[in-house]
């Protein structure tokens, strides 16, 4: 049973088309290992509706050969997608109780696809985070043990997700992308994390944070998979205004790993002060395989990156302090019943909410408040239109974009950054989410320390599929060999298999 666990979702879908298992049998394999997980990835597990719903899907399998590649398909679900009749909770003590009677537009779609949800995958409280240690539910860990024995981050917001996806206890899991909440945690956990284009996918039941950043992504153990899952949340909803009516493609049938004729720029401002030697040599070994296979490797300027972080983190902040005004005690959440109206607001704010949420709503009202609104809130606005202006320019000459995901690996789980240094780990994915490009990170090497290096790709607008092809080629030629100092080189799929290496 613990074989099936091994599987990728294609592979999941072969076996099961040929009816070497059945759905319940892929089904309850994960369940068990849900079950006795020791990485905190869960807050909510499903395991008696996960059976239940794999008994009508294999009956529905045996009558019919034309299925979905993800009927059957085990996956997890980001703690802030609604699902109807199950708690869901944003990882925050304000909504521990909240059981939802509707289900998030993405959730439906997966689920209409056949994936069968195991359970609700922990989260930086209201995705506010990047090291997932910001729980109400208590910090995830990581699968991946750093040398020295030390247990490090899986990073955040989606660390739930990317933890399990690793762990091997789901074969794909939803998560969001505000700055970089899919790819970071992707990244420190050796898997793969895509954010679509903003407006691919609905946000439509999706607890807010910052609304005009927010976007669901898939996290798998492979492109392939990760194209697979994309597909089947990807396409507008009448209920949410902000999503594209485009055609959504069939992501899957672009991954060819033809790249001959593509440019890829390398920005000259990503290369910052702090990155490590390790990870400029994986980034420029990755940059030469990229041009082995026939692609152009040009350096660009993104001259308004280094605004990026404080940019994000007023305009986010501003929009999580007006989004989460409406957790007051009166509707749903948590309630702090006191004698007056006032005392009920404050008390429930002040006990609902964690540490890391309060301050960003302080300053998210700071900079919203009359006498700061010009001065903050609309100049951030104005350097965001540059920063998209950026990318826009690039785009005219080149066709992706290669960076770091993380500026450094995986940090200790004891270790307690400061909030302005956990701001950093998002420096090369806030660019992206602030002009609502498509990007991926892929794994490329393990650190000397053992731990996981990604890069990331950025497309143009609407370019999923283009951006998917690109990973593949790391994958297929770059990823998958993993570089020693002792230049051993080994599958990236057998290290995340090598106990020792892991903790699961």
């Amino acid at each position: 049973m613990h074989e099936l666990r091994k599987l990728s979702i294609q592979q999941m879908h072969e076996g099961l088309k040929k009816r070497e298992f059945s759905i319940v049998e892929l089904i309850k394999a994960h369940v068990d290992a849900v079950a006795d997980e020791k990485l905190n990835a869960f807050i909510t597990k499903t395991p008696d509706l996960a059976l239940e719903i794999a008994k009508i899907a294999d009956k529905r399998f045996s009558q019919m050969d034309d299925l979905s590649l993800m009927m059957g398909i085990p996956v997890g679900v980001k703690d802030l997608f609604c699902t109807k009749g199950i708690r869901t909770t944003a990882a925050s003590k304000m909504l521990q109780d909240f059981v939802p009677t509707y289900d998030s537009t993405v959730f439906n779609m997966l689920s209409n696809s056949g994936a069968i949800m195991l359970g609700k995958l922990n989260m930086d409280e209201f995705a506010m985070g990047s090291a997932n240690t910001n729980s109400y539910f208590g910090p995830v860990e990581n699968v991946w043990i750093r040398n020295d024995g030390a247990k490090v981050v899986p990073g955040g917001s989606s660390g739930g997700s990317a933890a399990a996806v690793a762990g091997f206890l789901c074969a794909g899991a939803l998560g969001s992308d505000t700055g970089g909440s899919v790819r970071q945690p992707s990244a420190y956990c050796g898997v793969i994390g895509i954010k679509p284009t903003y407006g691919r996918c609905s946000r439509f039941g999706m607890i807010a944070f910052a609304s005009s950043l927010d976007q669901a992504g898939v996290i798998t153990r492979s492109v392939y998979d990760a194209a697979l899952m994309l597909e089947a949340i990807c396409g507008y909803d009448a209920k949410d205004s902000t999503t594209s009516n485009r055609l959504v493609p069939k992501f899957s049938s672009f991954i060819t790993n033809d790249i001959k004729g593509k440019c890829i720029g390398i920005p000259k401002e990503y290369n910052m002060d702090g990155i490590s030697e390790e990870m400029v040599y994986h980034w420029e070994r990755v940059a030469t395989c990229l041009k082995d296979n026939g692609a152009e490797v040009v350096e660009i300027s993104l001259p308004h990156t280094k605004y990026a972080i404080p940019v994000y983190y007023l305009i986010c902040s501003a929009e999580a302090s007006s989004n989460l005004a409406r957790y007051d005690g009166v509707r749903y959440g948590l309630r702090i019943d006191t004698d007056t109206l006032e005392d009920m607001y404050e008390l429930t704010r002040a006990e609902g909410f964690g540490k890391e949420v309060k301050r960003r709503i302080l300053m998210g009202a700071y900079a919203l408040s009359s006498g700061h609104y010009n001065e903050y809130y609309e100049k951030a606005q104005c350097a965001r239109a540059l920063i998209r202006s950026d990318f826009v320019k690039a785009f005219e000459k080149i066709d992706y974009i290669l960076t770091l995901s993380a500026p450094t690996e995986a940090f200790g789980l004891n270790e307690k950054p400061d909030p302005l240094m956990m701001s950093i780990n998002d420096v090369f994915t806030v660019p992206a989410s602030l002009a609502g490009l498509p990007a991926i990170s892929v794994p490329v090497a393990l650190s000397s320390t053992g731990l996981p290096l990604a890069l990331q790709v950025i497309g143009n607008y609407y370019d999923e599929a283009g951006v998917l092809n690109i990973a593949s080629v790391i994958e297929q030629s770059c990823g998958k060999i993993i570089e020693y100092k002792t230049s051993k080189c080994i599958a990236l799929s057998s290290i995340a298999e090598d106990n020792n290496k892991m903790c699961i």
